[in-house]
């Protein structure tokens, strides 16, 4: 399966021999390489590559997939030639969408209110996890509808944050 992985650094491809557990991978022209994958809860994979040992959350989005490594955070969106994009049929969407806390941690900074205008991609709130802070942020524009938390507030993973319509 070739997938094509789109972020900051711009398009890649990336092709997929085999998969779950023992997955065997090659990244653009490099040699294959081959990863061993476990799923011990949703959103959580473990990865054994090259020796090293990688927990990975992963929250699927609006606009794609966030994903945290040992404190890092990636944003990347995953195509796949062969599925229907629900970025595509999102566009315009209508409804209500909640945000959710992509890890467990801290709200530091609430930067909305209830019944403000916001842009996509605006930020609306900062949690704190393993020592970063992650700006949450809107992933379509709308107006918040619900704040459930307050700064200093302790949240999970998964834990919905805010409403927008």
């Amino acid at each position: 399966m070739k997938l094509t992985v789109h972020d900051e650094r711009g398009d890649r491809s990336i092709e997929i021999a085999a998969s779950a557990p023992n997955y065997r991978f090659r990244l653009g022209d490099a040699e294959e390489r081959s990863a061993h994958v476990e799923m011990p809860e949703p959103g959580v994979y473990s990865v054994l590559l090259d020796g090293g040992v990688y927990d990975a959350r992963v929250e699927e989005t609006h606009s794609g997939l966030v994903v945290v490594i040992d404190g890092y955070r990636f944003e990347m969106e995953v195509r796949d030639p062969r599925r229907w994009s629900r970025k595509d049929a999102a566009r315009g969407g209508e409804g209500l969408q909640t945000v959710v806390a992509p890890m467990p941690g801290k709200v530091v900074r609430v930067l909305v209110k209830h019944g403000d205008e916001v842009k996509a991609g605006q930020g609306l709130l900062v949690v704190e996890a393993m020592k970063m802070q992650n700006e949450i942020k809107a992933t379509r524009a709308g107006k918040i509808l619900s704040l459930t938390v307050k700064e200093g507030a302790t949240v999970a993973a998964g834990e919905v944050l805010a409403s927008i319509e």
